[in-house]
């Protein structure tokens, strides 16, 4: 047997457990928070439009084009990045009267 063999080290190609877990925390660290608006029966289409537009500084086109994913798809990520910032964005949105939630992005 030669001395490489005795002393074989794992090569940088296999990953132990916990090089794998620990990598997969910093990806899931890594994530930035998003914001979400849910579609609600109560504000009309152009208010939430006004809000995009107010809250996020959004082009007319812009705001139009996530009010009707809202109308349409039921809701729309309007922002992303640090959980601090998300949470401020979702505070702003309920204080408009707005149905908004955040999360890890996808």
């Amino acid at each position: 047997m030669s001395l490489c063999e005795t002393n074989a080290m794992p090569s940088a190609a296999q990953a132990t457990p916990e090089a794998v877990e620990h990598t997969e925390i910093l990806e899931a660290e890594d994530r930035p928070w998003v914001t979400v608006v849910w579609d609600d029966p109560v504000n009309l289409m152009h208010y939430v439009t006004y809000i995009f537009q107010k809250l996020f500084g959004y082009s007319k086109a812009k705001a139009t084009e996530l009010m009707l994913q809202v109308h349409n798809e039921g809701k729309a990520v309007v922002s992303s990045g640090s959980r601090d910032k998300m949470e401020h964005d979702v505070r702003r949105l309920h204080a408009a009267g707005l149905w908004a939630t955040m999360q890890r992005d996808d």
